[in-house]
């Protein structure tokens, strides 16, 4: 079965909690600080894997949850960060985010990789707030929990030839008769549900991949038939062959075939227009292909046409020749269209600064809430069993701010407060 969409969660690994714990050697009574950091908790990657064909088995495990850090130890030992957990996609997969819509990335090449959820950063030992002040500090930080997130997941197919037209004008015969791919073949509509790809070899030895993509009819840009389904994995095709069904063997009008699949096209996205196509008269062996040939070729006497029969294989050789120059002229384009890098150093990064967005305060009910971001990773990281760590979460508040701007909005002596999923109450 050929799955090209689905729907999946994945949450990266929660850090390792620090640890409070002291020195305890002899003749050392009173040791120092010794607790260790919390290892980071591992990343969900999405990695390309050229074996895959089909999203099919995202149907059948939907969630993906990397492994959390190990918590410190004594004697300032940190614990272990877990391993990233890699997830095996198809080339051609398209990731958004499920929620927001937001595009994540475009994986392409065999073995190129996508984070997509991030893994919690370990948390610190007490050795890390020890200072002059307090040289034994009774406090140790949470892990931090990993990111989560839904995953929209969409696959193009990557061909470099794509097959367009009407349901039952021959795509899928002309695919078996120039490679080795076997799709299903029958004579009604839509018998291709789904898009088969085979390599092809042009009589001169140069190769391609050839995609044989389900049949487009008139609204299929508004999702009839199988509309978004197919123009999806045409987007990704360089060059379009244009079968045409000129025998009329259904009683369609070829000239209007071609008109109608074009305007799809179109409307589905301009480019799609614009792209290189070559006009396959197919069913040339059988009665009145000549008749319809002769018209097509009045009503566009600029656009080259190659008769061709997939059953008889005849005019094929043509055919392929033809789309072999048009994609090594395309791929010409594309080389020549992108954009010349002046600085080619793979050490040399570029460092943007992105201001960290204020806290926003809001009533709910008789509890005033606090939201950002910061704070409420402050929240899941402290551990408020702790003296110490209670007594510098208070600092934190006052010195962002928090403390007078809640004031400001009114907040008096024992009004509860919010910040993410712990509650407080104010205090003057």
């Amino acid at each position: 079965m050929f799955v090209d969409e689905a729907r999946i969660y994945v949450k990266g690994g929660d850090g390792g909690n620090g640890i409070v714990a002291y020195r305890r050697e002899k003749y050392v009574p009173l040791g120092g600080p010794a607790g260790g950091d919390g290892g980071n908790g591992g990343n969900v990657v999405l990695m390309v894997d050229e074996g895959l064909r089909t999203l099919m088995d995202f149907r059948y495990q939907r969630h993906f949850k990397a492994a959390r850090g190990e918590n410190g130890r004594n004697k300032n030992r940190h614990g272990q960060s877990a391993e990233d957990l890699v997830v095996k996609v198809p080339p051609g997969t398209v990731v958004y985010d499920g929620d927001t819509g937001e595009f994540l990335g475009d994986l392409v090449h065999h073995g190129q990789r996508l984070c997509v959820a991030r893994g919690g950063r370990g948390g610190r030992g007490n050795t890390r707030f020890a200072h002059a002040g307090n040289s034994a500090p009774e406090i140790a930080e949470k892990g931090e929990p990993g990111q989560e997130r839904w995953l929209r997941l969409e696959l193009k197919v990557l061909a470099d030839v794509g097959l367009v037209g009407y349901p039952s004008v021959g795509k899928s015969t002309l695919l078996s008769a120039v490679s080795a791919a076997r799709p299903k073949i029958g004579d009604y509509p839509f018998t291709t549900l789904s898009p088969e790809l085979g390599v092809v070899e042009a009589p001169d030895g140069r190769s391609f991949v050839m995609a044989d993509l389900p049949g487009l009819i008139e609204g299929a840009h508004e999702g009839k038939g199988l509309g978004h389904d197919f123009l999806r994995h045409i987007e990704r095709t360089r060059v379009l062959v244009h079968v045409i069904d000129m025998a009329a063997v259904d009683g369609r009008d070829p000239i209007q075939d071609y008109q109608v699949i074009n305007e799809q096209l179109y409307k589905h996205d301009a480019r799609l227009a614009r792209r290189p196509q070559l006009v396959a008269a197919n069913k040339m062996d059988l009665p009145e292909a000549e008749e319809h040939l002769q018209a097509f070729r009045d009503a566009y006497p600029d656009q080259v046409v190659y008769p061709i029969s997939g059953a008889t294989r005849s005019g094929l050789a043509e055919l392929l020749t033809a789309v072999a120059d048009a994609l090594e002229q395309a791929e010409a384009v594309d080389a020549a269209a992108l954009p010349q890098a002046e600085d080619t150093d793979p050490e040399k990064k570029v460092y943007r600064y992105e201001p960290k967005h204020p806290f926003r305060i809001y009533r709910e009910g008789s509890a005033f809430v606090v939201e950002s971001e910061e704070l409420e990773k402050l929240v899941r990281m402290t551990n408020f069993e702790q003296y110490d760590a209670v007594k510098r979460f208070q600092r934190i508040l006052k010195r962002r701010g928090v403390d007078d701007a809640l004031r400001q909005r009114g907040a008096k002596e024992g009004d509860v407060i919010r910040i993410a999923d712990m509650e407080f109450d104010f205090v003057e």
